[in-house]
């Protein structure tokens, strides 16, 4: 039976260089980097050295950069900063956002009672900027703006630049969730300035439990996990070094190749998109395809009916996709973004997320509108 596996905005494979960084390291350093002895001390120098590493590819400073167990929990540091340490009264997001954000926000909403302004968006998840600008203009309470830069359903692409300059104007704070962004695209944090941004090793084959928070120089970081005096003072607990120096060096592969890897992975999504319109019809898109505004890895397929258990009959045939996000599959109220961007009787049809990566190829594509054509003419 064939595997193809097209969820990799749920997770990605780890790459067989990363696997052997990390294991290699389990063997050779094992100290703890908060030990004074010449163990601690080798490890503590690893642990710095990915940080400028990290660091210099974003083109900011190493100590703007903060080690967590993933996106979400750095995604939790930064909004509960903003409210508890940084005097954030407002925050300005969308309905859209991953649920590490909606949901924090919502708590920090109820507990602190600070004001919430959601952003509307177009009928393809794009933010409508207007409105922001709106609301950022009609209220001088100290703001936060926390929009997703890549969306992890639909792949719409936030314009940054038109966000992070309304921010500028209006003296107002920019958090983007940028799980879906760092290690699949150039990002130069002095050209397009977001005060905090967000990353996850297993987004871009490296392993899972670990990334980093940047907060922009000048921002002070009070802990959410507490108990020790880790990542100067912004995180408790030991560091995993293991895991830390395998996100440095699947960082490192995924920018090695990235244009590259760019032009053959879109080139692979178009082709999907070719055979699903050619194959089936009334096939739409959640979200848009145009390559400008769109994730390049991400591509959310509509069906024209509701086609009961098409994951599971996918899964039959040995290929891995996703309805919606990975993280509320199984959810009985659905996908929360596809329930926000179409109309009730869309969101009442099928969809499904398949997801690309540098691994897969246009035969596991052909394998799949195979499989596809063989469980919709039933």
């Amino acid at each position: 039976m064939n595997k193809i596996y097209f969820d990799n905005a749920a997770t990605t494979q780890i790459d067989s260089e990363v696997i052997n960084v990390i294991t290699n390291s389990m063997r050779e350093v094992y100290g703890n980097p908060s030990s004074t002895h010449q163990f601690g001390r080798t490890a503590k120098s690893m642990v710095e050295k990915v940080r400028k590493s990290i660091a210099k590819r974003l083109n900011v400073t190493a100590s703007e950069i903060v080690f967590t167990a993933g996106g979400s929990e750095a995604d939790n540091l930064i909004l509960h900063n903003a409210v508890t340490n940084l005097g954030v009264k407002r925050i300005i997001t969308s309905k859209i956002e991953h649920h590490a954000v909606l949901h924090t926000i919502e708590r920090l909403e109820n507990e602190h009672a600070i004001k919430v302004d959601y952003v509307n968006f177009l009928a393809d998840g794009t933010i409508d900027t207007n409105h922001l600008e709106t609301l950022l203009t009609t209220d001088d309470s100290k703001t936060l703006v926390s929009l997703i830069y890549v969306n992890n359903e639909i792949g719409t692409i936030l314009d940054v630049r038109r966000v992070s300059q309304l921010c500028q104007e209006n003296n107002a704070l920019f958090h983007s969730d940028s799980v879906q962004a760092i290690g699949h695209y150039h990002l130069d944090l002095q050209e397009i300035p977001i005060d905090f941004m967000v990353a996850s090793a297993h987004k871009f084959h490296g392993p899972k439990g670990v990334g980093f928070a940047y907060f922009k120089k000048g921002f002070g970081i009070k802990p959410i996990l507490t108990g020790g005096n880790q990542e100067r003072g912004a995180r408790a607990g030991t560091e995993n070094i293991h895991s830390i120096l395998g996100m440095d060096k699947a960082l490192e592969l995924a920018y090695q190749d990235l244009d590259t890897d760019i032009e053959n992975i879109q080139s692979l999504k178009d082709y999907f998109i070719e055979q699903l319109q050619s194959s089936f019809s009334k096939i739409e898109f959640n979200g848009t395809i145009n390559p400008k505004n769109s994730s390049y890895v991400i591509l959310n397929v509509r069906f024209p009916k509701t086609i009961e258990m098409l994951l599971f009959s996918l899964d039959i045939k040995g290929i891995a996709a996703s309805g919606g996000s990975a993280c509320q599959s199984g959810s009985l109220g659905g996908s929360h973004v596809l329930n926000a961007i179409l109309s009730e009787n869309d969101a009442n049809k099928t969809s499904v997320r398949f997801s690309f990566s540098k691994h897969n190829t246009k035969e596991e594509v052909d394998v799949v509108i195979a499989v596809l054509k063989d469980v919709l003419n039933k």
